[in-house]
């Protein structure tokens, strides 16, 4: 996808995880390679960051475009969110905003987005949305950030 292709390369930084809305967030350094492929229709976002008690993970976001105008879709693979099978992810891209979700677990979402619209930066956001089936007192129905990537073009 050529709105990516500035962004080709390594980033480093950090991530931030937490696994509910409510539990404080654990902040890792994370990394990201970001390439295109065939023949620059896809863009392929390998990443690295920590789980604060599983330790070291990785995953790999493969983007391209849909039939329709401006939809995009995505392979989505990550060793502790969903291994050992990848998901196919649908959305869209808005300028250099790429915005993917699929459902699971019943009425459960998940959704990415990959923000490049600085030259300098790489955001990849990971958001849970909690169902009205779901929500309880503690943790209310909507969205939350799950991951919260911020990564710089490494030297």
């Amino acid at each position: 996808m050529q709105a990516f292709a500035s962004h080709q390369g390594t980033w480093t930084g950090t991530n931030s995880f937490r696994l509910m809305p409510t539990d404080p967030p654990h902040v890792a350094s994370a990394t990201a390679e970001v390439s295109v492929a065939a023949g620059g229709n896809l863009t392929q976002i390998a990443y690295t960051w920590s789980h604060p008690e599983a330790g070291a993970q990785d995953g790999l976001l493969v983007v391209g475009p849909d039939n329709e105008p401006g939809g995009v879709v995505s392979m989505w693979g990550d060793s502790w969110h969903q291994a050992p099978a990848p998901k196919t992810l649908a959305g869209g891209i808005d300028g250099r905003v790429i915005t993917v979700s699929y459902s699971y677990a019943g009425d459960w979402q998940w959704i990415i987005m990959v923000d490049a619209t600085d030259a300098g930066l790489l955001r990849m956001r990971m958001d849970n949305v909690v169902p009205p089936s779901a929500a309880t007192s503690e943790h209310a129905a909507g969205g939350y950030w799950a991951m919260n990537a911020e990564l710089r073009r490494s030297a």
